[in-house]
């Protein structure tokens, strides 16, 4: 042991002589747990968020009985399969205006409620009693108490006038969600003796069967292990995920690059340590302890820092959850025991496999072999070879995963391979640049410039894949992001046709509303629609009515159409699929879908696809009149108005006065575009942040890499200044050599960074989303990518060049009186 803690001693000494490299050393683990924590925090936020989700109160990991039209059915059946022996619990589900915002209510029947229902309220002796007897509580989580700017034990008004019982904090319900009593849904929902779902429990005996008691009229649905929700948002975390792993890897370049410096610096001192009787194995055994200790101490600031990433990016991504899948997720952040011991491991997991070349060598060092200290930075034109294959292999299981993968995974395969087979062939691609600019170079200082940025290469390489990779995935990710919003904007015009929207909180005063419209004489058209809920082929459905007018039939996004289109919708045998629908069920203009309705089934035909973006579930467009007669229960209570631009702000305070309507019950169309765009923004906002994050990491690399290579660069440039050349017109040569190789990667990474942008519009998107953007090149910003790399490569090659324009000469000289 006093052996051991000698040798530690002995090779610590080398940091103390070098402490930028143990800085580098630091900094690249720090950077890699950093990211690579704070986006498994943000993961594992949502993921438990989506596990709560699903368990409150009969959510999918509760079998339960339900309509096949996804309607209400009667009270009646919860006694009748009670007495037949199914340990059932009847629920109501609605929705409700709480101080204008949309809330989730829950009706239950908390006597009946199975014991194994996830997040169930603690409900026993007084508490139930409180829960049942007049005036009941409504149950609700903290987050919603705060966003609906409450107090607990407050009772709030719903928008048709009547009043919530008392409210109570439940911890374990989900955000947007209030629990009442059965009963007292009922009476706020307007549906009196009716029913959601049955809430299935364990079965003491085996109970009748269903069809013996119901017949059709329910059908079961077995509990699942994944929500529909977590299916929906899994590419956004798989993205999240390959973010996140990008950039841990673009910090392991740096580490490996900081151990493999030092590695060769301190092989005079491990020869020494040999020759002094420590064996192989308990120098490797040190080594191993020394790094690992080092890679705790990064590991626990860097997760301190990925600690704080996620929480400042949480909002933003419980944004993009909440405007891309209708997912809430809490704003704050929530960390298990597991992400601290996770980060941790990956810390230590990450720094030995940077350091596992520098260790396989420490193994089996020569103990009488001359050092070679500068060997590392030697051209191998062997491993340029094998590079160069490996690449080739990889871009032939890129191509393989593209001709025959039809899965999410798949698609992210296909990019992780193309990033990896160019970011090996890079060295290859920069030796074949260079060569031809040496060859081509006539002047003795223009030879020896691209000659000895050839020498460099091997020491930059890593730095330069790393920057490579930050970049394709800027221009990439930014690509796809611009092409998404020049189309989402063109969709947005034509889904927003009408230029006043209103909506009432009940049927009456929508009748009242209309009525009152029909006297402005400033009102050209009102245009009613209407929305109701089904299932078709086991997928949620959103039915969406339109009245026949022309506005639609000018600006709806149709992508494709059976001839007549428009004509065909008005009898209500046909209809309008949106493009996500008709990918998930394989549906074609031309093909013939069912519709579960009240009335029985409704079949139509498929005259047009259309753009849907953002939304989450699949849509069907029919005519709002056919919608009424086989939904008859659909409220008609939106409607959209058609008024002259200047008549808008008149009409829309007038209905505010009138109505007693706030900005949720009228808006004009400018409104509702600019809040369209605001949440559009937001939604990407992560994904910008995530960009600057990686890019800012590339650039630690590439300034570590020539800070490392700083010093052993001395016996080049040495006798440079002494036939004459100037310091500072070296430092100006040596920092156009690494602008030189970073605007060659760049260039590299722009048909990179397009094949990306190609894969995630053509096939991440359309697994993750079922939607398909046109393709869009922005030269624009494409040029303005490269400035960037070119910025950032600059200012990592700012601090190398500066102390070596302000180096002594005497340090310079010291290059010739140390010659042997």
């Amino acid at each position: 042991m006093r052996r051991a803690l000698w040798i530690l001693a002995v090779l610590l000494s080398h940091w103390r002589r070098h402490p930028m490299q143990l800085a580098t050393l630091l900094i690249g683990l720090i950077s890699a747990t950093a990211l690579w924590s704070g986006v498994q925090a943000i993961n594992q936020q949502a993921r438990n968020a989506y596990d709560r989700a699903a368990a409150t109160f009969g959510g999918t990991r509760t079998a339960m009985l339900v309509a096949p039209d996804s309607a209400t059915f009667p009270q009646e059946f919860f006694v009748k399969l009670r007495r037949a022996g199914w340990p059932v619990s009847p629920m109501l589900e609605g929705r409700v205006q709480v101080n204008g915002r949309s809330i989730r209510l829950l009706g239950i029947e908390p006597v009946t409620l199975p014991a194994d229902v996830g997040n169930a309220p603690s409900l026993g002796g007084s508490d139930l009693a409180a829960f049942v007897g007049p005036p009941g509580q409504t149950l609700i989580a903290r987050e919603t108490l705060g966003d609906l700017q409450a107090i607990e034990g407050t009772a709030l008004q719903i928008s048709n006038g009547a009043k919530l019982p008392p409210l109570r904090v439940q911890p374990q319900l989900v955000s947007d969600v209030l629990v009442v009593d059965i009963g007292v849904a009922q009476r706020l929902l307007g549906k009196p003796d009716q029913i959601s779902r049955l809430l299935i429990g364990k079965a003491k005996s085996k109970p009748a069967p269903l069809a013996s008691v119901v017949g059709d009229r329910l059908q079961l649905v077995e509990p699942d292990a994944e929500t529909e929700l977590e299916r929906l948002t899994d590419s956004f975390h798989l993205n999240l995920t390959a973010f996140g792993l990008l950039s841990f890897f673009v910090g392991l370049f740096i580490v490996n690059s900081a151990v493999g410096l030092a590695f060769e610096q301190r092989l005079p001192m491990l020869r020494t340590l040999r020759a002094c009787g420590a064996s192989a194995r308990l120098l490797n055994t040190v080594l191993v302890f020394e790094l690992v200790a080092l890679a705790l101490v990064a590991g626990i600031v860097g997760l301190v820092c990925g600690y704080f990433i996620a929480a400042a990016l949480l909002p933003d991504v419980a944004a993009s959850l909440r405007g891309l899948y209708g997912a809430q997720i809490p704003g704050q952040l929530a960390l298990r025991g597991e992400w601290w011991f996770a980060g941790i491991g990956i810390s230590i997991f990450g720094a030995l496999i940077a350091a596992a070349t520098s260790l396989a060598k420490a193994i089996r060092l020569p103990l009488l072999a001359t050092a070679q200290p500068q060997a590392w930075q030697q051209a191998q034109y062997r491993w340029l070879i094998l590079q160069g294959s490996a690449a080739l292999a990889v871009f032939v299981v890129a191509a393989l995963l593209l001709r025959y993968g039809d899965s999410l995974i798949a698609g992210f395969g296909v990019l992780a391979a193309l990033m990896l087979g160019t970011a090996l062939i890079l060295p290859a691609f920069l030796e074949i640049i260079l060569r031809t600019g040496q060859r081509s170079a006539r002047s003795p200082l223009a030879l020896w410039f691209w000659a000895d940025s050839r020498q460099q290469l091997s020491g930059l390489s890593l730095a330069l894949m790393a920057l490579l990779l930050a970049l394709a995935v800027n221009v990439g990710v930014s690509t796809m992001v611009e092409s998404f919003s020049r189309t989402f904007l063109g969709w947005l015009n034509g889904r927003l046709a009408a230029d006043v929207y209103v909506s009432a909180s009940d049927n009456a005063k929508a009748v009242a509303i209309r009525s009152w419209l029909r006297e402005r004489s400033e009102v050209e058209a009102i245009l009613s629609g209407g929305r109701a809920e089904t299932q078709v082929a086991g997928q949620p459905v959103e039915l969406l009515g339109l009245p026949d007018h022309a506005l639609y039939r000018e600006r709806w996004p149709l992508l494709e159409t059976a001839p007549q289109a428009w004509k065909r919708l008005v009898p209500g045998n046909a209809a309008f699929i949106s493009e996500q629908l008709s990918r998930r069920l394989n549906v074609r203009v031309g093909d013939v879908i069912e519709i579960p309705a009240p009335g029985g089934a409704w079949e139509v035909d498929i005259a047009g696809i259309y753009a849907d973006y953002g939304n989450p579930k699949g849509q069907l467009t029919v005519n709002v009149a056919a919608l009424m007669r086989h939904f008859p229960q659909v409220p008609q209570t939106r409607m959209g108005l058609i008024v002259p631009r200047d008549k808008i702000p008149e009409l829309i305070s007038a209905l505010q006065k009138q109505f007693a309507l706030d900005d949720r019950g009228v808006a004009d169309q400018a409104t509702v575009k600019a809040e369209s765009i605001r949440i559009f923004n937001r939604t990407f906002a992560v994904t910008s942040a995530l960009n600057a994050f990686t890019l800012g990491v590339a650039g630690i690399a590439l300034l570590t890499s020539l800070l490392t290579l700083a010093n052993s660069r001395l016996p080049q440039l040495a006798p440079l200044w002494a036939i004459g050349i100037t310091r500072p017109r070296l430092a100006a040569i040596e920092l156009t050599k690494t602008l030189s190789v970073a605007l060659f990667t760049a260039l590299l990474a722009l048909p990179l960074g397009l094949l990306v942008a190609w894969c995630l519009i053509a096939i991440v998107n359309v697994k993750a989303f079922g939607w398909r953007l046109p393709f869009h090149v922005f030269p624009l910003q494409l040029v303005e990518l490269v400035a960037v790399a070119l910025l950032a490569s600059l200012l990592a090659a700012l601090l190398p060049v500066l102390r070596l324009a302000r180096m002594q000469p005497a340090n310079l000289v010291k290059v010739f009186a140390n010659e042997r």
